[in-house]
């Protein structure tokens, strides 16, 4: 069968407050076009549909359009990222047409949405957004004995479900079914951007690849760059074929931070059948709206030459002048329109220090030690840390169940 693999869409999200819906829509038109030309048997989108948990009318309207017309062409399991609320994405799952498979619960982890297509069945793992907060009690064995608070643990606990699945469903004879698991974690190895919201649970936000390993395709949504995944192949197997867990980060389909400019967002197109994956995932590039560049100079250099292949790019700027040039965000905005960052920069002084650059890649329990020190004069202690700690997830959780 013939998937392609997507996610990390995050409709309704602007890029320094420029309105990204009709880039969105541009997007899920070129997807709706590719399942056509390409006749894929099935999409797969991995988490992060919204950005966030009440997403703007706009953006569910979006995605209703999108839905219906995928769901005409093709099969389509969808399942919710961190930004996403499960339980609004999920509402009505169980009213939605047949080719159409919305996996929001946890409970459901284990189960598989069972695909049909000319060239045999696929089984899809589709697993929504593992809090670890919540879901340690979910999939514990023992109530009473919850699992350890961490991704690891709850994704390992999930990945015990579908091999057990897997396994009785395999151990009948008959042709292999091949196996995609769908989830939306961050995975040791992976590269990060600047736009993806932080999941760290105890200081700890990423899970060993290994626990993947034993099915055909991981279909893994949260980085936004696009990425494979190397897994540790099963019983010696090389190459291609059964034995092979192939697993790809999709990326998101825009950039939404300036930490992107240079990746290629696209989407996965793959042949999965009884032997595994067939040869390597194809990506498949997806349009680009207006490209991205950023540019450091004085405002005369900037103004001249060095702004120049700029004029019709989402840029970021950085002006460098000794003394802070008059009028400085009108004449950079007549020279370069479409600026979206423009920041004044001077040179260091000779004995001077410059403040250091916070952005949303920063680890949030570090800014605030920093902040602590910079205002006391001291670091936090590891008591005060845990209480930070404490703080900032709490706070995420709240965003989350928002």
């Amino acid at each position: 069968m013939r998937i392609l693999h997507t996610s990390d869409w995050h409709l309704g999200r602007t890029l320094h407050q420029v309105d990204l819906i009709e880039h969105q829509a541009a997007f899920l038109d070129h997807l709706v076009e590719v399942v056509r030309e390409e006749q894929v048997g099935a999409v797969v989108v991995a988490g992060d549909v919204y950005d966030r948990a009440i997403p703007p009318v706009e953006a569910v309207r979006l995605l209703g359009d999108a839905l219906a017309r995928l769901s005409e062409l093709t099969q389509v399991v969808l399942t919710p990222g961190n930004h996403d609320s499960a339980t609004r994405l999920g509402f009505g799952a169980e009213l939605m047409r047949d080719t159409l498979h919305v996996r929001a619960r946890v409970a459901d982890v284990g189960r598989p949405v069972e695909l049909h297509g000319e060239d045999g069945a696929l089984l899809v793992y589709a697993l929504p957004y593992l809090d670890p907060d919540d879901a340690r009690h979910h999939l514990a064995e023992d109530p009473a004995e919850p699992l350890a608070r961490s991704h690891e643990a709850v994704l390992s606990a999930a990945m015990r479900r579908i091999s057990a699945d897997l396994a009785q469903r395999r151990a009948g004879g008959g042709p292999r079914v091949p196996a995609v698991v769908a989830a939306h974690a961050f995975v040791t190895g992976g590269e990060v951007s600047e736009s993806e919201r932080d999941i760290r649970v105890g200081g700890v936000d990423s899970v060993p690849s290994g626990v993947f390993r034993g099915v055909d395709y991981v279909a893994l949504g949260h980085l936004h760059g696009a990425q494979s995944v190397p897994i540790a192949t099963l019983d010696g197997a090389e190459g291609s074929g059964v034995g092979r867990t192939v697993a790809r980060y999709s990326g998101s389909p825009l950039a939404y931070s300036f930490s992107e400019m240079n990746h290629t967002k696209s989407t996965v197109l793959l042949d999965v059948g009884p032997d595994g994956v067939r040869g390597e995932p194809q990506l498949i590039p997806a349009p680009v709206p207006r490209r991205m560049g950023d540019v450091t100079g004085t405002l005369e250099e900037i103004l001249g030459a060095a702004g120049e292949k700029h004029v019709d790019r989402w840029v970021r700027v950085t002006v460098t002048d000794p003394v802070r040039p008059a009028d400085l965000h009108a004449r950079v905005r007549a020279r370069l329109p479409h600026a979206l960052s423009i920041t004044y920069a001077p040179p260091a002084r000779e004995g001077s220090e410059r403040a250091g650059v916070v952005t949303a890649a920063a680890d949030p329990l570090e800014v605030c030690a920093s902040f602590v020190d910079h205002v006391r004069g001291s670091a936090p202690s590891a008591a005060e840390q845990r209480v930070l700690r404490d703080v900032l997830e709490h706070v995420n959780a709240a965003e989350r169940s928002a």
